[in-house]
């Protein structure tokens, strides 16, 4: 059944962006409910960054609208934006502040006051498994460490609505797990949720609903037990799979390889 925009904190309508003669979105739709946990899927390339730099304002589009918590977010950004919180791929931090003094400035941009501010910040840190390193520098800080930091950043002033683009990007499995029960506890707090990932098993668990694009145009969407049934599928990986298209390198073969597990077979030498 379709959602009133008023159950809809993400509501964007045939988004188009080009880059001169490339047409990253096509038409995009993208719609997510309040509180949910939004699995945002497609391949390289798909168009899943440049959709959310025009969810976030950093673009503006060329076609189309977007909604966000009621809000017409073209004609309205600050007040979306401070009710929104965006963690990127590629993080840029101030890596001269100590992750205490980073976190308090970013809430004081928002408009919390210094005391505030420090306290969701201290709490942001413990929560992140940060404390221990508050007082260090960000750059001494490791890739899954900046990345706790940043979302933890996303957070402080409260948003009802966090993208997150690849936060599980090139990190260990501790950070991983500590990012993973920190979604898991906003998503608990009815924050609503879209996150990118290419990993699928990350989507599995956590996700409420999902979308799949391709080209720049949304594939399918909706709830993750209703896309499932729909397509006939078991699971979102399978299901993915289902309507990008299994790649042709699936089944690749190497000619100098043998067919038996260890055989190899022996490269031919030109003759002199």
């Amino acid at each position: 059944m379709p959602h009133s925009p008023t159950d809809l904190a993400v509501d964007a309508r045939g988004l188009i962006k080009r880059f001169g003669s490339f047409t990253a979105l096509n038409g995009l739709d993208l719609q997510i409910p309040r509180g949910a946990f939004y699995a945002y899927l497609g391949p390289n390339g798909a168009g899943k960054s440049t959709s959310l730099a025009l969810l976030t304002g950093v673009y503006g589009p060329d076609g189309g609208s977007i909604q966000l918590l009621g809000l017409d977010a073209v004609r309205h950004p600050l007040k979306v934006k401070s009710r929104i919180g965006m963690v990127p791929e590629e993080l840029s931090l101030f890596e001269r502040l100590t992750g205490r003094q980073y976190l308090t400035f970013c809430g004081r941009m928002y408009g919390l006051e210094g005391e505030e501010a420090a306290a969701r910040a201290a709490e942001l840190l413990e929560l992140t498994e940060l404390t221990y390193k508050a007082g260090a520098l960000v750059a001494e800080y490791s890739k899954g460490m900046r990345r706790r930091l940043a979302i933890a950043a996303a957070l402080i002033h409260a948003p009802e609505l966090v993208f997150l683009d690849e936060p599980f990007e090139g990190i260990d499995v501790l950070a991983a797990g500590v990012i993973r029960e920190l979604l898991r506890e906003l998503s608990r707090r009815g924050v609503t949720l879209l996150l990118t990932t290419h990993v699928l098993e990350i989507a599995e668990r956590l996700a409420t609903h999902a979308g799949i694009l391709r080209g720049g145009k949304m594939l399918d969407q909706g709830p993750v037990g209703e896309l499932l049934a729909r397509h006939g599928t078991a699971s979102l990986e399978a299901l993915f799979e289902k309507l990008i298209s299994v790649p042709a390198a699936r089944n690749a073969r190497l000619s100098f390889y043998g067919e038996s597990p260890g055989a190899v077979t022996p490269l031919r030498r030109e003759s002199a």
